[in-house]
């Protein structure tokens, strides 16, 4: 274990004050947890095999102080750029703590994703909370202003001055799911939901040839071709409505279209809006990959760290960054500098200019 601290050099504070553990050793335990999804009793157990010995509760420790005594001061930084966007994609899933106060261990928490549109530069921040509350979102992205994209879950109706934009791709789920539920005797049942996810994939048609257009000209296109799709696809709902029975997988893949309809037609307001919230769904897959190995947090704090370290991780690769090199360059700096000075940590941050070469993922296409 005594090697572990020759990394830290004898010109450097320590990244963690009375450990022996290095920039490199930390980097490299936090991209092995989440980037790569390795638990730390696993890690452990990587680490007998070449002789060292550090157990699971030591790497926890280090993984705790680094998150909040060093990244958090990025993810601060983060959040205040994240707020100063205007379209803003959102989602949310589950979480087990183990250990939480006044709670028991198989209560459901939730880890919410919040993070930047397809024009900006990336930005993707996780936040925990203990439940699925309204006031979760609005309090994360207070004095936000512009656009929302998300599902259909109405908890995001607290977030104010905001236009919601909702989700194609969960409005086209719907009637997928409705035609696999569908006997083979519902034949007019059949036909229905068909006509409905014609709609749905002639918007997705569309939108794959705009791909490559202009914000201004898309927002043009699709007035001249989403909106009749839309004005058709309204009234096919309004006449279906009475035709089928509200609880069955049509009927509420029809009652989601309309009692949605104000969001899943607000895309048309701007070009550079998308039409569905894949991006925010794509976006917590890396947590909800990670959940299925590790499985629960066992403290709160644990949560709220795995949150912040999840978000520089994640905004690091979108922004072309390798995560181990990126926190390792965090773990060197981040003790060297005056942390107070916001000018110096904007360079820190993952889309700076000034990140070192060695930090960027090489450009395979070169």
């Amino acid at each position: 274990m005594a090697s572990l601290g020759q990394f830290n050099g004898c010109n450097h504070p320590p990244v963690f004050p009375g450990s022996l553990v290095s920039p490199s050793a930390m980097a490299y335990s936090m991209s092995q947890k989440y980037v790569e999804s390795m638990p730390f009793y696993r890690q452990e157990k990587h680490l007998e095999r070449f002789g060292v010995s550090i157990p699971r509760q030591t790497l926890a420790n280090w993984i705790l102080y680094g998150a909040e005594t060093w990244l958090r001061l990025i993810f601060n930084e983060m959040h205040e750029q994240l707020l100063t966007r205007d379209i803003l994609h959102a989602d949310e899933t589950t979480l087990q703590v183990l250990s939480e106060p006044d709670r028991p261990a198989t209560s459901t928490s939730y880890m919410w994703l919040y993070r930047t549109g397809k024009e900006d530069t990336p930005i993707v921040l996780y936040d925990y909370r203990k439940t699925r509350a309204g006031k979760h979102p609005s309090r994360f992205l207070d004095d936000l202003q512009g656009y929302l994209h998300v599902d259909g879950y109405v908890g995001y109706h607290k977030v104010s001055d905001v236009i919601l934009v909702g989700c194609w791709a969960h409005a086209r789920r719907k009637f997928t799911d409705a035609l696999k539920a569908l006997p083979e005797s519902a034949r007019t049942s059949a036909v229905k939901a068909k006509e409905g996810l014609a709609f749905c994939n002639q918007l997705f048609t569309i939108e794959r040839e705009l791909k490559d257009v202009s914000p201004e000209d898309r927002y043009e296109i699709r007035l001249e071709r989403s909106q009749p799709v839309l004005e058709a696809f309204s009234a096919w709902l309004r006449e279906q409505t009475p035709c089928v029975l509200p609880k069955s997988a049509l009927g509420q893949a029809i009652k989601y279209c309309r009692n949605q309809w104000d969001k899943l037609e607000a895309f048309l307001k701007d070009g550079r809006l998308e039409i569905d919230n894949n991006r925010g769904e794509r976006s917590i897959k890396p947590f909800v990959i990670g959940r299925k190995n590790w499985l629960f947090s066992n403290t709160q704090k644990g949560a709220e760290s795995s949150a912040v370290i999840y978000s520089i991780v994640e905004t690091a690769k979108e922004n072309g960054l390798n995560p181990f090199y990126y926190l390792k360059y965090l773990f060197e700096e981040l003790p060297n500098m005056d942390t107070t000075d916001k000018t110096k940590l904007d360079q820190l941050l993952p889309w700076s200019s000034t990140i070192p070469e060695e930090c960027r993922v090489p450009n395979k296409s070169k």
